[in-house]
């Protein structure tokens, strides 16, 4: 039977604190309406969960919809225009 203590040492030698690093909350951070928008709609769809859903409640899920792909949508143009500025050269 092989063992694997020589390789569980390279594994854990950076230790781990627990928190974030500055690179993990800034990608957060930048991802945050696609999570917010995300809330509101799930926040929508839990109301509807045990009622009748009516037309204000179709209405408020629509429009989660809506804030879920644009906010989406505002995420992907924002990672292509900033690797299109780190591609050809320009300032980010």
């Amino acid at each position: 039977m092989n063992t694997i203590a020589a390789r569980h040492a390279a594994v854990t030698a950076v230790s781990f604190d627990g928190e974030p690093s500055d690179a993990e909350l800034d990608a957060i951070e930048v991802e945050m309406p696609v999570i917010l928008a995300d809330v509101v709609l799930l926040d929508a769809q839990i109301m509807m969960i045990d009622r009748i859903p009516s037309e204000l409640d179709h209405q408020r899920i629509r429009r989660a919809r809506r804030r879920v792909l644009a906010a989406r949508r505002d995420l992907a143009n924002r990672t292509v225009a900033a690797t299109d500025m780190k591609v050809s050269g320009g300032a980010v």
